[in-house]
């Protein structure tokens, strides 16, 4: 398969993420010169270690490198003041310096984690994103998004750190369980819904034959994906013209439903997301913005790839206000409202800066009834 290179276009800082098949069997010669030193820093956690770890030593032992493992568990729980430290520590320990490169091997938790504390780390040190993921792969990866959760809500503390390179080996996904590969499949339709409607309409012919394995289905969707990101990232880098706020498409809804479950295996961040984008395009229904009949179109296709499409199956005993209390804390308060990503349309989401959370309270007591 051909590697596809996708640059993120950064003034004075810009970066290749290059998509195909065999990335990490080649990984020192990907890297190249950024492994600058014999002991390259890996961070990842126990499965993806399990699967992958004993390639990336080959190919690492294979260009005189050794390979510093720091070893995670899996899960969500990483992303925490104490995983900051744990990862901190040890790459002070190894006497890590701001030239170098450390290595984020797995999916979007310890890309998010190990980037975080490469943007502190001496005021700053590299690093390089190996996603294993689809989620990772189409999303969190790239841009340059790093961050811990804490008690208070997800992502609430970080940095804006772009990666030096992110090679995405599709070779890995063919390893993600089911329910990893459909979570991830979210972050996919995204694309389409933000700004894209051929795409999405490419989504629901082609979303099955992708969560099924189809590899050509993969390979598109992770190009069409990141270059979408990429152009939005390249004019928007620190999300203050409202371009990159329409990445966070069904993320607030979402972020509140994860906080709800406990940020745990209950509820996963794909799916999170994908019953948030349902909620979007119903509470933009509502609202008048769109067609019931394309709001439905999205619940419909959600449905069909086994992802959550209705707020009942989660068994919540909560009241609608009680999530938007969560929405509260969201990073995105701007004197005292909360901006929602909308749509008019599927392909035609914007960013709304006078939703009244009442209502939303109102209309998420709704859903929870159906």
């Amino acid at each position: 398969m051909t590697t596809t290179t996708v640059p993120v276009a950064l003034a004075g800082r810009p970066y290749e993420v290059r998509i195909g098949s065999g990335l990490l069997a080649s990984l020192a010669e990907q890297c190249g010169a950024r492994l600058r030193k014999q002991v390259v820093p890996v961070v990842t956690d126990a499965n993806v270690h399990a699967r992958w770890g004993a390639m990336v030593e080959a190919s690492l032992g294979a260009a005189g490198h050794t390979a510093a493992w720091l070893v995670l568990e899996p899960g969500e729980a990483a992303k925490s003041w104490s995983g900051l430290a744990r990862v901190t520590d040890w790459l002070l320990n190894l006497g890590v310096e701001r030239g170098d490169h450390v290595v984020a091997l797995g999916g979007g938790v310890i890309g998010d984690l190990t980037g975080f504390a490469a943007a502190i780390l001496k005021r700053g040190c590299k690093f390089i994103q190996l996603p294993t993921t689809l989620l990772a792969q189409v999303d969190s990866s790239v841009g340059g998004k790093t961050a811990i959760n804490t008690p208070a809500g997800k992502n609430l503390v970080g940095a804006f750190h772009q990666p030096a390179l992110v090679l995405a080996d599709l070779d890995t996904l063919g390893t993600l369980p089911a329910r990893e590969l459909r979570a991830g499949y979210a972050e996919v339709v995204k694309y389409g819904l933000i700004g894209d409607p051929a795409f999405f309409a490419w989504c629901e012919a082609n979303g099955a034959a992708l969560l099924a394995g189809d590899t050509a289905a993969q390979a598109h969707a992770v190009a069409v994906s990141v270059a979408a990101k990429a152009a939005i990232v390249a004019e928007d880098e620190f999300e203050t013209t409202g371009r990159r706020a329409l990445l966070n498409l069904g993320h607030t809804f979402g972020h509140a439903l994860e906080a709800e479950t406990g940020f745990s295996e209950r509820l996963l961040h794909g799916e999170a997301v994908a019953l948030g984008m349902v909620l979007a395009a119903r509470y933009s229904a509502r609202a008048g913005l769109m067609a019931a009949a394309e709001a439905e179109r999205v619940v419909a296709h959600f449905k069909a790839t086994g992802l959550p499409h209705a707020l009942p199956a989660l068994g919540l005993n909560v009241r609608g206000a009680a999530l938007v209390d969560h929405m509260l804390h969201d990073k995105k308060m701007d004197a005292g409202r909360l901006p929602f990503v909308l749509m008019r349309g599927i392909g035609g989401a914007f960013l709304d800066k006078a939703v009244d959370l009442a209502d939303v309270a109102t209309f998420l007591d709704g859903e929870l009834a159906r």
